[in-house]
């Protein structure tokens, strides 16, 4: 199993892939064009989600162990986010200035502070830890998007899908509740060498150990499994086997909508 990076490598990791979806932006002429992968948004809509996000998760990390979550001043309030006159530039300089308040959070915290999530239901921890991890991939597939509006997709980063899979469904999974279909035992194949089982229950999706039959399996890059398992890329972006209508049921959960 991969390991998950260390907590200073994910800081960095959420400022690089900030920092590759401000690089997309930057420049790009219409920041109205919409981004396919999330049609009801424009690239402006995109950039704006990502600043709201790393203001919010800096204000939960900072409030510490919590049952609710933080209370951020709405953006307009704030002067944080802009109408649709805001000039790319500064709707930049403010995602810059929101990346740079959720990593200073997270450095200060330390990665083993408790603090609200919204996985409470799952076996991830509710840690500045766990959301530091889970803000890379926030990042690394909205700057896939960001790149899919302007013409310039690429593939996420190695070490970013790796460990990203296994976030997913610790988290995304890990919250979905129980498998309503016949059970099932799917294995995910990274071209680069890492594979993951999980069976799929009535007591919900979970990871396990070792070999055994599957009743399909998927086939692809680190970053195409990613983007698939998020939405981002069509089922037969990857190669598979086994019984179809299972995968099709399985990349339809949970519902990221």
């Amino acid at each position: 199993m991969t390991q998950t990076p260390a907590f200073e490598e994910l800081l960095t990791l959420v400022q690089d892939r900030s920092d590759a979806l401000r690089g997309s932006v930057a420049g790009f002429p219409d920041l109205e064009v919409r981004v396919p992968s999330c049609p009801d948004w424009s690239l402006r809509d995109l950039v704006v989600h990502l600043t709201e996000v790393h203001r919010f998760w800096a204000a939960s990390v900072t409030a510490g162990p919590s049952e609710k979550p933080p209370t951020v001043a709405p953006a307009a309030v704030s002067g944080e986010v802009s109408g649709d006159d805001t000039s790319s530039a500064d709707l930049l300089a403010r995602s810059t200035a929101a990346t740079h308040e959720l990593i200073t959070a997270l450095r200060a915290a330390g990665p083993a502070v408790g603090c609200w999530t919204w996985w409470a239901g799952s076996d991830t921890p509710m840690t500045s830890g766990a959301v530091a991890r889970h803000q890379v991939q926030e990042a690394a597939v909205h700057a896939f998007d960001a790149q899919l509006a302007t013409g310039t997709p690429r593939p996420l980063p190695a070490v970013v899908a790796l460990d990203g899979i296994s976030e997913f469904i610790g988290v995304s999974h890990g919250t979905a509740g129980p498998w309503p279909h016949e059970r099932a035992r799917i294995g995910l194949h990274a071209a680069e060498g890492q594979s993951w089982l999980l069976d799929l229950t009535a007591s919900g999706s979970r990871i396990v150990d070792g070999q055994g039959e599957t009743t399909a399996d998927l086939h692809g890059t680190a970053s195409d499994l990613l983007l698939t398992l998020h939405g981002r890329l069509p089922l037969d972006s990857l190669r598979s086997e086994g019984d179809r209508a299972t995968l099709e049921n399985f990349l339809r959960r949970p519902d990221l909508d």
